[in-house]
């Protein structure tokens, strides 16, 4: 029983210094970069590192040089286990309003290792909500709707289903 008692101490300590000491801003900024080589730009405000977390403020996405989207907030939590991803405050760009929401209130993207082929998603937005995952072994992304009330705007990208609207697509 010491034995166990030993282990499950030092995988426990193990774990958590593997994430204080995990370099988070060092590997955004490895992310930005490779983000970078395919076209695609963030410029942050600022940047604040925690124990499982690392949070960027006032974000501006562009690709290809055209502004895209911009974003309050973007929290990344993690627990090496479980991965989130919330966004807060997404506001898309005028011209790419036909083609997505303009407005993203909060959005959530979870990843978790006991299901690691799904990566999961939930928002709020001026859409009403939806729900949705992606599929990595399959690459596809699909999207439910729940209110069909903000939908109009892009609309021509959804497709009708028995339960509503929903978006598909493969990568």
């Amino acid at each position: 029983m010491q034995m166990v008692k030993k282990f499950l101490i030092v995988s426990l300590l193990t774990w958590f210094f593997i994430l204080f000491f995990m370099p988070k801003e060092e590997l955004y900024y490895k992310l930005e970069q490779r983000l970078e080589e395919r076209g695609i730009k963030i410029n942050e405000k600022k940047i604040e590192s925690g124990i499982f977390s690392l949070v960027i403020y006032d974000a501006t996405i562009y690709v290809q040089g055209i502004q895209l989207a911009s974003i309050e907030k973007i929290d990344f939590f993690t627990l090496l286990l479980y991965t989130s991803l919330n966004l807060e405050g997404l506001i898309v760009d005028e011209t790419m309003r036909a083609k997505l929401p303009t407005h993203i209130d909060e959005a959530t993207i979870n990843y978790m290792v006991w299901n690691p082929l799904n990566i999961v998603t939930d928002a709020q937005g001026s859409f009403g909500g939806l729900q949705g995952f992606a599929n990595l072994q399959e690459r596809t992304v699909h999207l439910d709707f729940n209110d069909s009330v903000g939908v109009n705007a892009f609309q021509s990208n959804l497709t009708k289903g028995e339960n509503g609207w929903y978006y598909e697509t493969s990568f």
